[in-house]
């Protein structure tokens, strides 16, 4: 049991109504598990009120209602709260209720359209191996020190993000490295935490199945950087157009890195191969495992975060340069006899597809072809589908469009709106399949000899969500089973 007036602490209320109630037992933001003494905190979401489930919340044993709106239905034995913002206060009460995990490690956000995963990843694994005990909360997945928690969302609600940071701190974590997505600032899934530091990668259009805007895009971003402390420090990138706009008010130390400008934190690419990335970083040259130009950038990010928690640059470098990435991000595979590149990632926006199609170009060495299996989810923004089936038009020789997660909407429509973007010259270089398992099949089939098969947008995933059922499917598993094939 906790103490109400502790877990309320800093949570603005409006009113108090019911029943007096000193101590609960768990916050919950489902009312389906809400048992005896809970504390019921009913939110507004984008596709459900939370304010519909109080009563169900009270029938399983709630203690306590947290809301916006009190209901016109009053239940004796009950303490009703109500709040400006239920979503802001279950992120500031789950703080309060788990001791205040942030406090007692350095946590530090990542945010942004593309690297996010990479840049948690490979700060995880550089901590880990420098000697801390470390955790990681990822799209990818969930880990504390060797411990592997699955991961259903980029940034978990705000009482699971805090029920796992509290799960850090009881393991003696000293770090714990985080993507923080827009939903999840727009959400205040991170209300409460206190970050010791953040990173900017850049913005690229995305979401604007939620968002509506790319102008509310920005400020969901920029709202996590607007609330950092005078005594956290924030790092952008200086060769996106709005990386100096992402830092314009926030009280942190700032820092900059980039490729093209004078930064902070500057590089220079000196080769980009299948072997990795030559390139200096403030003047010293380091080869590095990762690939392309965006892993550069990614490299950078890591480093400066690195640096402005106090560690030694050698020593950054050096344990760096051995590092890989996160699954599925530029995973690659060549087939046995006919050499064939097979280049599995989550590329799921124009800009990410854009930035591996351009890391691809810079692996061929003759008159190799570029053949990209690529889809576009379901009910998610329909805006970016023909610019994502332009942007492999352009940058391939063949290309295939497929399914890649439906969810409820048919795979052939999803496609239509793709083969919107195609322009009359590259009619021709397009198959359209919408079994991915039988495009990946085709793409391979088309292969030659040392021609180079990227399979975009899925990545790490071991899934495929059609209607609403999650079936197996690993785009890696997929392509390794036709190569195998191929070179029979």
């Amino acid at each position: 049991m906790a103490s109400l007036q502790d877990i309320l602490y800093t949570v603005n209320i409006k009113s108090i109504t019911g029943n007096a109630v000193d101590e609960v037992n768990d916050l919950q933001i489902d009312s389906r598990k809400v048992t005896t003494d809970s504390c019921f905190i009913a939110i507004k979401g984008s596709n459900t009120d939370g304010h519909n489930y109080i009563n169900t919340a009270i029938t399983n044993g709630a203690a306590v209602i947290i809301c916006e709106d009190l209901p016109g239905d009053i239940k004796n034995g009950v303490m009703y709260l109500v709040v400006e913002n239920s979503a802001a206060a279950a992120g500031i009460m789950a703080h309060n209720f788990y001791a205040q995990p942030s406090h007692k490690i350095k946590l530090i956000g990542v945010t942004g359209t593309n690297g996010k995963t990479t840049i948690a990843t490979l700060l995880f694994k550089l901590f880990s191996a420098i000697g801390y005990k470390c955790g990681l909360i990822s799209t990818v997945q969930n880990q504390i020190a060797d411990k592997i928690l699955p991961s259903t969302h980029t940034t978990p609600d705000a009482v699971s993000v805090n029920k796992l940071l509290a799960k850090m701190v009881n393991s003696s974590c000293t770090y714990v490295f985080m993507e923080v997505s827009s939903h999840a600032l727009d959400q205040h899934r991170v209300a409460g935490l206190r970050f010791t530091g953040g990173i900017f990668t850049n913005i690229t259009h995305d979401h604007l199945d939620y968002h509506k805007t790319f102008d509310e895009y920005i400020k969901a971003k920029k709202k996590f950087f607007d609330e950092l402390s005078s005594s956290a420090f924030a790092i952008s990138n200086a060769d996106d157009k709005r990386g100096a706009v992402m830092l314009q008010n926030t009280a942190s130390k700032k820092y900059f890195y980039s490729l093209k400008t004078m930064a902070d934190f500057k590089g220079k690419i000196l080769e980009n191969s299948l072997t990795g990335l030559l390139m200096t970083i403030n003047e010293i040259e380091v080869h590095f495992k990762l690939i392309g130009t965006f892993n550069a950038y990614n490299l950078l990010a890591v480093y400066a975060a690195a640096v402005c928690l106090g560690e030694d640059k050698q020593i950054v470098l050096q344990v760096l340069s051995s590092l890989t990435g996160a699954e599925g991000r530029f995973d690659y595979m060549v087939s046995p006899k006919e050499k064939v590149i097979g280049i599995i990632d989550y590329a799921h926006t124009p800009d990410a597809l854009l930035n591996v199609l351009a890391a691809i170009k810079n692996l061929r060495h003759g008159e190799e072809k570029i053949l990209t299996v690529v889809g576009c989810g379901g009910d998610r923004d329909k805006t970016k589908r023909p610019v994502m089936a332009e942007v492999a038009c352009e940058h391939s020789d063949k290309i295939f469009f497929t399914s890649d997660n439906p969810r409820s909407e048919d795979p052939n429509e999803i496609i239509k709106d793709m083969e919107g973007g195609v322009n009359i010259t590259c009619r021709k270089k397009y198959i359209s399949i919408a079994d991915r398992k039988e495009a990946i099949k085709t793409a391979v089939s088309f292969s030659k000899r040392e021609d180079i098969l990227l399979v975009a947008g899925k990545g790490h995933e071991k899934y495929q969500e059609i209607k609403g059922i999650k079936y197996p499917f690993d785009d890696k598993a997929v392509l390794a089973e036709m190569f195998e094939l191929l070179d029979k």
